[in-house]
């Protein structure tokens, strides 16, 4: 959604971002910029307690003005043109190592000319940095659909883990070895990830939903030496067997290296299923007799030893396995969590996400500033909405960490949230995972209470960070992200790699310098063309994200259009398919859901774009919904933005965390033949754009119709 030049107002800023043509012509003006929160406390929020430790150590000044909300941006320049800020960050968030880094040797040469080796000298443990409390406050709830609750203390944890470590390291696992998990968001999850951890071991997880495909297609490359499985799940109500999944994955994996399989208690009854016939498996409790009482070691690693593999979308092929650093996991989101969340020791984190996702690392980040985590499993539209969020209000959850799909089925169930509770504790609501609209954006301020910070991030699995995300120093304007995350270079290249980012007109999101979280390697990935062919091809030496984003002068705010693969692009305009949904959000009482792409075919000399509509029961797709639909993006955008084709579709494709597919779609309307992989949620929706390959037969058909 692009701004405007205006008179600003005490609730709007305004920013001179038009739309152009291929001629540099702007088209149209919109105004979105208004003012949603401002910081009450900007001076006790810990980034800019961050920024006075690095004013003291270096007897520095940062600020911008007199008002501490501008401060922040001067941070930020700090952060991104010293490297010392890095170590600055160590001191600040407290990170427990048995040999510290050294002053003078911040980074050295690495694999890749790009990606340098991060603290060479230094020695720590990931597991150590989480579980440095032994007490007894609580450190999980782990909750679901069925209502119980199960807490766990400080010191519990550490012991679950201790034990669990002390059976691992007994049945073999060593420095290196591959632990995969296909599990729910539970506190075994959260155990066998920290004690793999402890031991050194690089831990692998997917979500219990993932069909069999998907699962080898990420396992067969790892060839895990154990995999840990649950045997039965819950959700949306429903009892769901694993067991036919489990041995038909383990059958597999037995001829790629696996050595033993753990199965885990029922999540819906809790009794231990054992499977007959399945070799070298063991139940939960046979194989945590093995443990014996030695004390929780935590193996002194290097930074840079490789901890948790995370995996590409791997919508049009096999995915990527991203093998990703402790120091660098555990530095970037201990910082984003503190420093963007202001997660602290009296908190109470909340992520909705499945172990599949990048979130479920990020959340466990929560445990090394002794906040309180809460795991939800199941669905949180069952047993009602109403209950899950009640559960957010009764647990006295301060941080709520969720997606827009989620917030905007709040919405369209139409039952105000603060009708169901007070959210007294609810301190910020921190969103991810797609774009969030502004009229969303606005919408959830007001619903969620105009005291709770609405944070929009973006990072990405690539890094198991946030490239831009949120501060407690800086106000929020509707559709925009807060600012660029501390160390992240983040810059806006036009296609020749010109920094355009001070125009306002949109542009490739990339980083221009190195940071502690890019990933090693891709598991498999021998030379590393895979990894340079997927980050480094476009500007040499610049990684480049593959979003889409456009900043806002004025505030420095920060909007993300949509993928860069997927940017559309007819008639030389550029833009993404954020603004159309953008603006679609007017329609939300009539719209279950929507999906943009562009379409190039061979025989197109210019791409044209088409606009897909899951219409909500009981409503229909008529000639003056289009119409209006057409009127609406023309004038909140341009001409050139309302779409070639409008077309209504049964079902939208989504990846099992939650994303639309977009770029899937738009290869296939161009003529690509592809085969969906495990990680699509709903495979068979792809199969229904197939015919808009021959979209004018498909436009008279539609018309013939109507």
């Amino acid at each position: 959604m692009p701004w405007v030049s205006t008179p600003a107002t005490p609730e709007f800023v305004t920013c001179p971002y038009r739309p152009a043509n291929a001629r540099g012509v702007p088209l149209q003006d919109v105004v979105i910029s208004k003012l949603l929160w401002t910081p009450p406390n900007p001076g006790f929020a810990s980034a800019d307690i961050l920024r006075r430790l690095v004013n003291r150590k270096h007897g520095l000044d940062l600020r911008n003005s007199v008002y501490v909300a501008e401060d922040y941006h001067a941070l930020h320049k700090y952060s991104v043109e010293h490297e010392r800020f890095w170590l600055d960050l160590w001191e600040f968030l407290g990170i427990i190592s048995s040999i510290p880094p050294r002053q003078d040797r911040i980074t050295s040469p690495g694999k890749f000319k790009e990606i340098p080796v991060w603290f060479p000298d230094a020695r720590l443990n990931y597991a150590e940095n989480l579980l440095w409390r032994s007490d007894d406050a609580v450190a999980i709830t782990a909750t679901g659909e069925l209502g119980t609750l199960e807490h766990y203390t400080f010191r519990q944890l550490r012991e679950m883990v201790r034990k669990m470590a002390s059976a691992l390291r007994i049945s073999g696992l060593r420095v290196g070895d591959r632990v995969a998990a296909i599990v729910a968001n539970s506190i075994h999850a959260v155990v066998i990830a920290l004690a793999v951890a402890s031991v050194g071991g690089i831990f692998s997880s997917t979500a219990t939903d993932m069909g069999v495909q998907g699962i080898l297609d990420r396992y067969r490359q790892i060839k895990p030496k154990f995999v840990f499985s649950d045997t039965q799940v819950s959700y949306a109500g429903k009892r769901i067997d694993l067991t036919n999944k489990i041995r038909q994955v383990v059958a597999d994996l037995e001829g790629h290296g696996l050595q033993q399989t753990i199965l885990l208690p029922s999540r819906v009854s809790g009794a231990e299923i054992k499977l007959e016939g399945l070799k070298k498996s063991s139940i939960l409790s046979d194989f945590l007799q093995i443990a014996d009482d030695s004390p929780l070691r935590f193996e002194q690693l290097p930074f840079s030893q490789p901890l948790f593999i995370l995996y590409s979308s791997g919508t049009t092929g096999k995915p990527k396995c991203i093998v990703h650093s402790a120091g660098g996991v555990l530095l970037q989101t201990k910082k984003d969590v503190q420093t963007g969340f202001d997660v602290g020791m009296n908190d109470t984190y909340l992520q909705y996400t499945t172990t599949g996702w990048m979130m479920w690392t990020f959340m466990l980040s929560g445990l090394s500033v002794g906040a309180r985590l809460i795991l939800y499993d199941g669905s949180p539209f069952y047993p009602s909405l109403k209950s899950f969020l009640r559960l957010i209000d009764t647990q006295n959850v301060s941080h709520l960490g969720t997606s827009p799909r989620f917030l905007a089925e709040v919405q369209g169930q139409g039952t105000p949230p603060l009708e169901l509770g007070r959210f007294d504790a609810l301190k910020a609501i921190a969103c991810t995972g797609a774009v969030l609209t502004p009229p969303l954006f606005e919408w959830a301020q007001y619903a969620f209470g105009r005291n709770v910070h609405l944070i929009s991030t973006s990072g990405g699995t690539d890094v198991c960070a946030a490239f831009v995300t949120g501060t407690s120093t800086l106000p929020v304007y509707a559709g925009e992200i807060q600012c660029k995350g501390l160390g992240q270079a983040v810059e806006v290249f036009d296609p020749s790699g010109n920094n355009i980012e001070h125009t306002g007109q949109p542009g490739e999101l990339v980083c221009t310098r190195p940071h502690p979280s890019l990933p090693l390697f891709f598991w498999g990935d021998v030379n590393g063309d895979k990894l340079r062919d997927a980050y480094f091809n476009m500007y040499p030496g610049i990684w480049r994200q593959g979003d889409f984003m456009v900043v806002n002068p004025e505030t420095k705010g920060i909007m993300i259009l949509g993928r860069s693969d997927g940017v559309l692009n007819p008639s030389g305009v550029r833009f993404g398919s954020g603004e159309i949904y953008t603006v679609l959000e007017q329609f939300s009482s009539v719209l279950d859901d929507t999906i943009c792409v562009g379409q190039r075919r061979a025989q197109d000399q210019d791409e044209r774009v088409l606009l897909f509509l899951k219409m909500r029961d009981g409503q229909k797709f008529t000639p003056r919904l289009e119409e209006q639909i057409r009127n609406a993006i023309k004038t909140a955008l341009s001409a050139r933005h309302v779409p070639a084709y409008i077309f209504e579709i049964e079902e939208i494709p989504y990846t099992v965390n939650g994303k639309k597919i977009e770029i899937a779609v738009k290869q296939i309307v161009s003529g690509s033949n592809l085969q969906p992989s495990g990680t699509v949620a709903n495979p068979e929706s792809l199969k229904l754009y197939y015919k808009f390959r021959d979209i004018e037969a498909v436009a008279r058909g539609v018309k013939a119709k109507l």
